[in-house]
Order: C-alpha cells, then sequence, then structure tokens
C-alpha cells in the first residue's frame, strides 16, 4: 500500500504552520494527515482509536501536539531519514490532577503553543490552566494558573454565585510573548503576565463565550458569542472593562446562532478583513453552514454543503506576515480554498483532498499510458470547464516533493450517481481533476437548480454565496453510472447505467449540437410470463442537444427491461459495443448505429431478477413458500430413501462416518465444491464481456468473436463477420452461435481470456496498430482461459477441450471478487516483462498467478475480510497497480510490481528559528532533576528511532468506529 488518494473520511480537526507552510488535518479514527506543496504528504497513526479533536504546530519547529477526545496529547515530529522526511510519535503525555480531584479539573478544552516553542498551556473543563514543558511533558506546577487565583481579582458583584466555567480560549499576545489572553465560557476575559504570575486586564463579558482574536497590534481584542453578537475590547490602563467598545449583532435582532470562531486580518492600507463563522439567524437559517467574509463594502456569507470543522488564512509574507491572501475551510466533506486578493474572492482549485465522492462513487475505470494527443484534448476540456477558479498558485506550499517524474500518464475514471464521469490524473502522489463529463443533459431530468443558487439575489440578506463542490443528492438515481470503458488510442467512450442505459461517445474539441439517437434492445425477446417491477427507462430527448467541448454523446441504446447493466466492452477498431444485464446481453454497432446481436440469458425460475435493484427486498410471502418448498423436498426425500433394515443402516452410517473421516483428512490440502443449484437466483446475469479475434470453426481460421459470461457458470461464444473496410457502411454484422461452455460447479463467471500461441493474452483494440503491443501468435494454438469465483480453466480452442485447472475455493475457502490481466516489468532489464493474473478474493488477498501455466506465485493480504464495499470497488491497472476504497471519499493506491510505485517521497526543511524576543526562553525556576528527565526523554527518543528504522512501522489507513455516538 503507497499512497491515499482523496478526502480524509470524517475529518475532525485542522492545524496549520505558517513557519512550514504545512496544514494538518486529523480524523475522527485517529488518523494524522500533514500537506504541503503538491506532492508532499505524510500520514500518522495514533494507536489509540479516539478523535483527533485539537492540532497545534511548535512555533518554528518541525514538530506538533494532537489532542484526543481521550484526553490523551501526542507530540510528532518530522524528522529526515536518508534524505527524506518522515512522520513520528515520539511522546504522549495524560494530564493528572490532584488525588480525588473529578475529571473535569484535567480535562483539556484549550490548547495554546507559546512561541518560545518549550510551553503548552493547556485549559481545563474546571477553569485551570496548566503549564506543560515540551518536549519532555513535564508539567510546571509552579507556573499553572488556578481557577482560585483568577476568581480573587474578579469582581464579587460580577461572579455572583456561578463559576467561570470552562476555559474556552487562550491565546498569545502577539507583541509580547510574556502576556497570555484567557477566556472563560461563562465571558470573562483577562490577560496573564507570566512574568509576575498575576492578572492585569479584565473584561468583564456577560454572554457565553465561544472564541477569541487578539488583533496584530495587540491593542485590540475581539470576542465571539452564543448568542451571535461579536465585541471588541481595547487594551487600556484600566485594570477592569465592564463594557466593550463595539457590540455588533451582524445578522439583526432576531435570536441567531452561535458565532464559533472569529478572526481579524490587517491590511497595510484599507480596513481589515472580518472573518467569522455562525452567527445566522437562527429560525430562518439555522440550517446553513457559513463563514461570513467582510472587508470594506463587500459583504459575503459562503454557503458550504457540510459542516465546518475549522479554517485559517494565509498571508502572502512569510511566517504569518503580509496581507491575507487566502482563506482555507475545512468543512466535514471538503477543503475549499477562497482568494482573498482577487475581486469577487474566486475558489482556488485544489491540487489534492479533491472531494471524490461530491456525488457517491459508483464505479471506477483506470487506463495505463494515455497517447499524449489524448491527454492534450481532455486537459484542454477540462480547462474550458474550470474558468470560474482563481489563477493565483495553491497558497499551502511546504516541503520538497523529491518523487522521480511519473514514467508515464495514467487515467483513473470514477462514475457516480448523478449520471457524471470524472477524470482524474492519476500518474503520482496526487489525484488531479482534469475533466468531468454528464450524461444527464441525453435525458429528461429534473432541472439542476445548482448553478441558480451559487450566487445569491440581489439585495438579498444574508448575502450569500455557495461555495464547494460536494453535492451527495442525485435528481434521479436511474442515471448514475454502472460501467465504463475508454479505448485510449481512439478516444472512443462508453458509459452504462443504473437504468439500463448505454451511450457511446467520442471527444471533439469544439462544443456541438447534435441530436443523440436511441435503439432499443429487447432482451426478453417476448418471452411470455415475465413482468419487471423496476424502475422504468429514462426519457431519451428527442431534439437536439448543445454539448460543451469534450466528450460528446452520439449513440445510445436502451436495454429493455431496464436494468443496471452489469458488463461492458468496447471495441473500437470493429466499431462495436457489448453490454450485458441480468437478463442477457447484446452487441451494438455504434457506427451504422443498429444491434447485431440479442441474447436472452433469464433461466425460468430467475423471478428475483425481473424486480429490479431498486425492490431490494424479496416479498415475506415468496421467502416462506421457498423455505415451506424445500423442507417438504427434503421429508420426500427422507421418505423414498427410508431403510428398514437395522444392518443396512448402520452399514452406511458407519460407511458415511468414515468417508468423513477421510474428508477432514483432506481438508487442509482441498476441499469439494459444491455445484450450484440452477434455481438460484440470478444465474442468467453477464458478469463478463470479451471480444478476441481468435480460432471458434477450426484450427487454421481466426475471426472476430464475441464471449460472454454468466452468473450461473455459462460461457457463451459468438462468432464476428465483419464486412470489408470499404462496404463498412453498407453491409451488416452477423454475429452466429459458436460454442457454449456449461461449468459443472457453477461458480459465477467474473472473467474471460484468450491466450495466443505464444501464451500471451491478446493485446488491446488498436494496440498493434499503434506499434504499442507484439502482434499476437496466430500460428501456434490458442488456449481460452475462464475464471470462476472457485477455480481458473484453461480450455484449448478450437475444441474447447478441458486442458489445465487451477482451484482456489477447494485449497483456501475464498472466492475470486475481483481478476486483471496485468503486465510485471523487471525492475533492472528494461525491456523485460512478465505477463500474468491479478486476483483479489473474498478474503481481501491478493494472488498473483503465471500465464499459461497458472501456478500461484505470491499472495499478499491487502484488504480487510469485512471491508465488503472496499473489495468491490477495487480495479487493476495494467502495471501491477491498484486502487480501492477505503472510505466513501479515499482511494487506498497499492502496487504488486517492484518497478511500477507511486509513493510519497519529500523532504521539510525546517526553518531557522528567528531572534527575536519571541524566541527568547521564559524565565523560570530550575528544579533539581530537570536536565536529567531531559537527557533521558532525548534517550527515549532516540530508541524510537532507532526502533523504527530497524523495522519500519507500516502506517495503515485509519478505520472507522462504526459505534453510534
Amino acid at each position: 500500500q503507497t499512497v491515499e488518494h482523496g478526502f480524509p473520511h470524517q475529518p475532525s480537526a485542522l492545524g496549520y504552520s505558517p513557519n512550514l507552510q504545512l496544514l494538518a488535518i486529523g480524523t475522527r479514527s485517529g488518523a494524522i494527515k500533514l500537506y504541503g506543496a503538491p506532492g508532499v504528504e505524510f500520514m500518522g497513526l495514533h494507536d489509540e482509536n479516539a478523535a483527533v479533536t485539537q492540532i497545534h504546530f511548535l512555533p518554528h519547529q518541525g514538530e506538533l501536539i494532537t489532542l484526543l477526545d481521550d484526553n490523551s496529547l501526542h507530540m510528532w515530529t518530522l524528522r529526515a531519514h536518508q534524505g527524506l522526511s518522515e512522520l513520528l510519535e515520539v511522546g504522549r503525555f495524560t494530564l493528572t490532577g490532584p488525588p480525588g480531584a473529578p475529571p473535569s479539573v484535567t480535562r483539556v478544552t484549550a490548547v495554546l503553543a507559546h512561541s518560545s516553542g518549550e510551553l503548552l498551556f493547556l485549559g481545563t473543563e474546571g477553569g485551570h490552566v496548566f503549564v506543560v514543558e515540551v518536549p519532555g511533558f513535564r508539567e510546571l506546577e509552579e507556573r499553572n494558573i488556578s481557577v482560585e487565583a483568577v476568581q480573587q481579582r474578579v469582581p464579587e458583584d460580577y461572579m455572583g454565585r456561578r463559576n467561570l466555567e470552562c476555559v474556552e480560549a487562550l491565546q498569545e499576545n502577539p507583541l509580547n510573548p510574556h502576556q497570555i489572553l484567557i477566556g472563560y465560557s461563562r465571558g470573562l476575559m483577562l490577560t496573564w503576565d507570566l512574568d509576575t504570575n498575576c492578572s492585569r486586564h479584565h473584561f468583564l463579558g456577560t454572554q457565553q463565550l465561544e472564541s477569541v482574536w487578539w488583533t496584530p497590534d495587540g491593542q485590540q481584542i475581539l470576542s465571539s458569542h452564543s448568542d451571535g453578537s461579536y465585541c471588541q475590547w481595547t487594551l487600556g490602563d484600566e485594570d477592569r472593562q465592564a463594557e466593550p467598545d463595539k457590540h455588533e449583532m451582524p445578522y439583526g435582532t432576531f435570536p441567531c446562532k452561535a458565532i464559533s470562531k472569529i478572526m481579524q486580518l490587517s491590511t497595510k492600507q484599507g480596513p481589515p478583513f472580518l472573518i467569522f463563522s455562525g452567527g445566522m439567524p437562527r429560525a430562518s437559517y439555522g440550517d446553513r453552514h457559513c463563514i461570513s467574509v467582510i472587508h470594506s463594502k463587500t459583504h459575503v456569507a459562503l454557503d458550504f454543503t457540510s459542516r465546518i470543522i475549522d479554517y485559517f488564512a494565509t498571508t502572502s509574507g512569510a511566517q504569518g506576515k503580509g496581507e491575507p491572501s487566502a482563506l482555507v475551510v475545512l468543512v466535514e466533506e471538503e477543503l475549499v480554498v477562497v482568494d482573498l486578493e482577487t475581486e469577487g474572492w474566486p475558489v482556488i482549485q485544489t491540487p489534492y483532498l479533491a472531494p471524490l465522492h461530491c456525488s457517491a462513487i459508483t464505479c471506477s475505470h483506470h487506463v495505463s499510458n494515455i497517447p499524449l494527443k489524448l491527454w492534450e484534448r481532455i486537459r484542454a476540456a477540462g480547462q474550458h470547464q474550470s474558468a470560474h477558479y482563481s489563477r493565483k498558485p495553491w497558497p499551502v506550499k511546504g516541503g520538497q516533493n523529491l518523487a522521480p517524474d511519473a514514467p508515464q500518464r495514467d487515467l483513473l475514471l470514477t462514475g457516480h450517481e448523478d449520471g457524471t464521469v470524472r477524470f482524474w490524473d492519476a500518474s503520482g502522489v496526487c489525484l488531479y481533476p482534469l475533466y468531468k463529463l454528464s450524461t444527464a443533459g441525453v435525458f429528461h431530468a429534473d432541472a439542476d437548480t445548482t448553478d441558480n443558487m451559487n450566487h445569491g439575489a440581489e439585495g438579498e440578506w444574508p448575502p450569500f454565496r455557495k461555495v464547494g463542490c460536494f453535492d451527495p443528492y442525485s435528481d434521479d438515481p436511474r442515471l448514475g453510472i454502472q460501467k465504463i470503458h475508454l479505448c485510449k488510442y481512439s478516444g472512443y467512450l462508453a458509459v452504462a447505467g443504473t437504468a439500463g442505459q448505454i451511450v457511446v461517445l467520442e471527444l471533439n474539441d469544439e462544443p456541438a449540437e447534435q441530436l443523440v439517437e436511441g435503439t432499443l434492445a429487447d432482451l426478453l425477446q417476448g418471452q411470455e410470463g415475465f413482468r419487471w417491477k423496476g424502475h422504468t427507462r429514462l426519457e431519451v430527448r428527442e431534439e437536439a442537444v448543445a454539448f460543451p467541448a469534450g466528450f460528446q454523446p452520439f449513440a445510445l441504446v436502451q436495454c429493455q427491461p431496464p436494468a443496471v447493466v452489469t458488463s461492458l466492452a468496447l471495441h473500437s477498431e470493429w466499431k462495436l459495443v457489448a453490454f450485458g444485464t441480468s437478463h442477457g446481453f447484446g452487441l451494438y454497432d455504434y457506427q451504422q448505429k443498429n444491434t447485431v446481436l440479442v441474447r436472452c440469458t433469464l433461466n425460468p425460475s430467475d423471478q428475483l431478477a425481473l424486480e429490479g435493484p431498486l425492490s431490494r427486498v424479496k416479498s415475506i410471502k415468496k421467502s416462506l413458500r421457498q423455505s415451506f418448498r424445500r423442507i417438504r423436498r427434503s421429508r420426500v426425500s427422507v421418505r423414498k430413501h427410508h431403510v428398514g433394515n437395522a444392518a443396512k443402516l448402520q452399514e452406511i452410517n458407519a460407511r458415511l462416518e468414515a468417508e468423513a473421516l477421510q474428508e477432514m483428512e483432506l481438508a487442509p490440502v482441498q476441499r469439494k465444491i459444491e455445484a450450484r443449484s440452477s434455481d438460484d437466483s440470478f444465474t442468467g446475469l453477464v458478469r463478463t464481456l470479451y471480444f478476441a479475434d481468435s480460432f471458434l470453426s477450426d484450427g487454421s481460421h481466426n475471426s472476430p468473436s464475441l464471449w460472454a459470461g454468466t452468473n450461473g457458470g455459462s460461457v457463451f461464444a459468438y462468432t464476428l463477420r465483419l464486412p470489408p473496410s470499404d462496404r463498412r457502411m453498407e453491409d451488416p454484422i452477423t454475429a452466429y452461435p459458436a460454442k457454449e461452455i456449461q461449468l459443472m460447479h457453477r461458480a459465477p463467471v467474473v472473467g474471460i481470456v484468450v491466450l495466443d500461441g505464444r501464451g500471451a493474452p491478446l493485446p488491446e483494440p488498436l494496440e498493434v496498430a499503434h506499434d504499442l503491443a507484439r502482434s499476437p501468435d496466430m500460428h501456434n494454438a490458442h488456449h481460452l482461459l475462464v475464471i470462476s469465483e472457485e477455480q481458473f480453466k484453461m480450455f484449448t480452442l478450437p475444441k474447447v477441450s478441458s486442458k489445465l485447472k487451477l482451484k482456489l475455493t477447494a485449497l483456501d475457502g475464498s472466492r475470486v471478487r475481483k481478476v486483471g490481466v496485468a503486465s510485471f516489468g523487471s525492475s533492472r532489464v528494461e525491456d523485460y516483462s512478465e505477463s500474468g493474473l491479478v486476483v483479489l478474493t473474498n478474503q481481501g488477498d491478493l494472488h498473483v498467478i503465471s500465464l499459461p501455466s497458472l501456478k500461484m506465485q505470491v499472495r499478499y493480504p491487502c484488504v480487510r475480510r469485512e471491508d465488503v464495499s472496499g473489495i468491490a470497488s477495487c480495479v487493476f491497472t495494467k502495471y501491477g497497480q491498484g486502487f480501492y476504497l477505503i472510505s466513501p471519499s479515499e482511494f487506498e493506491r497499492f502496487s504488486l510490481s517492484a518497478r511500477w510505485l507511486v509513493e510519497p517521497r519529500c523532504l521539510v526543511e525546517l526553518p531557522p528559528t528567528p531572534s527575536s524576543s519571541a524566541s527568547k526562553p521564559l524565565p523560570r525556576a530550575q528544579p533539581d532533576g530537570a536536565a536529567v528527565q531531559h537527557r533521558n526523554f532525548r534517550r527515549d527518543r532516540e530508541n524510537c528511532e532507532e526502533n523504527v528504522g530497524s523495522s519500519p512501522r507500516v502506517m495503515e489507513h485509519a478505520l472507522l468506529n462504526d459505534e453510534s455516538e
């Protein structure tokens, strides 16, 4: 497992280092991920399966502190090892209170990493502030600020009978590191002098405090409150300030939601930026997730589609100095960056952390080694779509990406529930969005209103503006993409959907308006007694539709009944597309736009296949009926075979026991494969389709052919007769049934491969014509490899006689879930490679099987066996890599090839410590034993580093706790 692509699942905390220019994201499952310049990525995982609630970088250092919801603090460091940086956990600490104290006394609610880089201030639920020395995690009891010490200096009439409640905020004076600001939940704020250990100023707020902000000039403090207001206080000569200088309710006098965070960013010329989250009128817009940005006369409420986790602002200068340049917002489902320097505040496109799940992913397809011309055409089409993004560079640019340039251009295509197909650059560490294709325009669907919502109406208050692309709601679930097939040589693309629609598209560099003709393919072929109970088909537009530059549809096939398309194959040289559903398969000529072949594979007992995916639950009556039939059958068979003679009965029992013992002894070596009943549901479902130019009729004449494999263990082969190229548009293509194979164990057929005379898989269409593959050997005999869920079986062609088999289920009880043909290149010899089968089983194991000998080569555990959706989402590349979903928004990438390896290789150089007053050590008593503790801690860290170096700990991806909160 090499790298994770996409957006972290269920993020819970955000941190940023202006010095290192790195951002950190923590998740609810205990993962921590650091990102800098594109390609600079680090990942760590806490041993505790607890949510990360806060992340704080230590100033001017390569260290950061994480706080988990189990109240433990953890220290992580970026350390160089063999020229590359790695993220290591180097310490952990849990605050302990006096004996008998309630847990609230030490429950950490606020953390301040002091600019000296040597102290942590920890505010707690009980109102205390504890001071902890880092990196040793040693509590400095003499420096602690107790709630009693604070209460003594506050007027009695203000305190009343209530306590101060928890510490809500801690901030350092931007100009004087010897002063900190403490904010209590009740509303009290005070500045505390660290030299004299006493309070200087008291701000007697009356509303519940949410957050504070100390302005960069050190003169003013902003506080935000639970009633949707914010206050501005000035640090003057007075010890106590009962009223703020300014008290604002940005969104009116009606009850508003809390302003959870506020910041004010000064500019050299003109007014400052005021940025705050929340504060919306509770009754009208209480469900909105908004951040308001106010600058001069411009006021915008950025409206996000998911909950806001946290945000920060970047500046144009180094180390947090200079003009505000961008606002970086982490919401629950995406990262949004707003350009504050360009007029209109456009969004900057993210080079990583893309929300793959902006509409739920329904399928994926990988294409390796894309020709440069096609790549540039796709990129050009995508650039038209991204014209609304800011042209400013990505603001988070820490670290150096030392990974070599990608050796080839790879595409990952994801199909989505809303009928879109997204094209991603999967060549390197960053999964970068290239282009988005929508198929919804071909059909009559509900009007898409999102474009109208992007900008609020003129004069609307609050002034909303939609930002972000996460939109999980699909207008019509029938639009969902189920299968994708792209030919990289011709630029033809076929996509198939949930309601039996197959759309064929071609790449066009210019916008065009055209009519998409639909062809109906009746897969039931008029069979009596079948009635479709699922969804209706999508209505195709009968008028010409305007399509932007990019992939444009020109042909459409509609299966009847409109069931989910379960398999798809495209042959761009023959201009054919094959499709299969749970009812049968068909072949469509997209040059002449007519159907060549339709074959029904439905078994008379396949009634369930007619209920459709949207009526997933079988009727209770039917289940009961089947159960009673089963019981009745078993009783009848017992009656038929009843033997009156007791001696005979004993003899049979003895024989059965002996057989059982024998089977038990053989169990580790081989298990018996049980033949499946032909009345199992969905036996006619077409699992795989394959085009091949091989020998079907006799051993001397090769011809084009189509192969189909079903869920019931059947394989159908058809010979195709193609007219000569000069008559291609006039003469029809014809298909004749040539072979039919029924596997004895009736296991679903998941793959079909034809091997040439050298035992190599046949090349892809047009691959030989582009001089990218060797011509197949047509002199020696070809072989057919049929891969079922339970075994691999080799047949000779054209006789189709069994030659070789490899049993998988019989050996270890696992079943094949995904299979692909991969070319494994040598890491030492440039031109040498071998072909093999890559298999993922239901146990989550990866197997590599040699071709044509069918020998098991290697086996690696990859996916957890409980992760059914992860196994189902796996897609293999042509060169021994693969992707699978570890969450709805993240792909894990893995490699079985030593030659093709994509992984982060990066270095973060620590900036020199500035010689300002902020970096000078604070005066403090140095008790005996402190130096010893430091030395011990340093030794512990060295031991930790040695252990890590000797046995590198593999960071598995974080697994989410399924416990409900």
